[in-house]
């Protein structure tokens, strides 16, 4: 079959995993590296100087014409540049969240089904099969089940640069909450009923109005309840970084990153999905109220780094384009979490209980 002429946009942590990944599949061929700054010449140094460069969306998408278009850039140009890209016949794959607004995801969507096109948004945590493990143990917990997890991060230099920038459309709880609230969606299988939030200002180096530490609280209706917090900046706490546990009343199951929760780890990306093992606990007990079963540790055998999930990910991108696959229910979970995290910050701002 043809290669797939594929437009990689953004070239920064997630753009450059991502083209890495494009650059190592026969099946893709890069048309072209866009971005505003100097980033997509030091990637094409990388990748051996073999692709086009542009400053320009909207010139690069004109002249290489491509098959597919990978949007990895900050969330407020998600919505135009996605939109533009089903307009002009390419299928997407599309770093979370899908927009900075519901309303501009929801635009984003019916482009994709008006074009007939693919879209595959980045949730990287769906293609790690730890957390498919994760997600899986939970089930088997019993209902109500009570989700924690966090991902606090204490960046400093040019992570704080990108944490900054970021926070310029979206707060934290929002960029990263979704994929984390994702989670919890797929744990439950039940519906979010209402959620709060709260939030602080830790610093004057981000815009009035802006939050860079929020924690979210969720019910379902099903008597499940989750939180989430996330924090950034040079100010956050190294022993804040890790927690993803989950329990309901036949135990509980949790993620055992030791590596990975070291001093100095919290801003890597390369940290944020590894797993290690998973701890599992049942709650049953004799007539002592002394456990009947010691905790079972899995370890994990298949335990993929950064950048082998971002090429899973592009496989899975080029298998949808290839077999036609129906991606309405994936479409539908990237709005839902969105929706979510959109309604957790709202409640941080007015400091009510938003119903859903």
């Amino acid at each position: 079959m043809n290669k797939l002429k594929l437009l990689v946009v953004g070239c920064g942590n997630m753009g450059v995993s991502h083209a890495k990944a494009y650059h190592k599949m026969d099946e893709f061929e890069i048309v072209g590296l866009v971005s505003r700054g100097d980033s997509k010449a030091k990637l094409n140094a990388e990748l051996g100087n073999a692709y086009a460069l542009f400053s320009d969306f909207e010139e690069a998408l004109q002249q290489t014409k491509p098959d597919a278009v990978c949007i990895s850039t900050y969330p407020d140009t998600h919505e135009s540049y996605a939109i533009q890209s089903f307009d002009a016949g390419a299928h997407v794959f599309l770093e979370k969240p899908i927009a900075d607004s519901v309303l501009g995801a929801e635009k984003v969507i019916a482009a994709a089904k008006r074009n007939k096109k693919k879209l595959v948004v980045g949730y990287i945590l769906r293609y790690h099969p730890s957390w498919v493990r994760f997600i899986d143990e939970s089930k088997k917990l019993g209902k109500p089940l009570v989700m924690r997890m966090n991902l606090n991060q204490q960046s400093q230099g040019y992570m704080w640069d990108v944490h900054r920038s970021l926070m310029e459309s979206l707060s934290p709880i929002v960029d990263c909450g979704v994929h984390y609230i994702d989670v919890m969606c797929q744990m439950t299988s039940a519906k979010p009923t209402q959620v709060t939030a709260i939030g602080a200002r830790l610093t004057d180096d981000i815009p009035a109005g802006n939050y860079n530490y929020g924690q979210l609280q969720i019910r379902f209706d099903d008597g499940s309840v989750g939180w989430y917090e996330a924090g950034w900046g040079p100010m956050v706490s190294e022993t804040a970084f890790f927690i993803k546990d989950v329990f309901g009343p036949k135990g509980s199951v949790s993620i055992v990153a030791k590596e990975a929760s070291q001093a100095g780890n919290s801003d890597s990306v390369a940290s944020h999905t590894k797993t290690e093992s998973i701890r599992v606990h049942s709650s049953a007990i004799d007539e002592q109220n002394k456990f009947i079963h010691p905790d079972q540790w899995i370890d994990l055998q298949d335990e993929p780094d950064h950048q082998e999930l971002c090429d899973r990910e592009q496989s899975f991108f080029l298998k949808a384009i290839r077999e036609d696959l129906d991606l309405t229910k994936s479409m539908d979970d990237a709005l839902n979490s969105l929706k979510i995290a959109i309604a957790c910050d709202e409640s941080v701002k007015t400091g009510e209980v938003v119903k859903l």
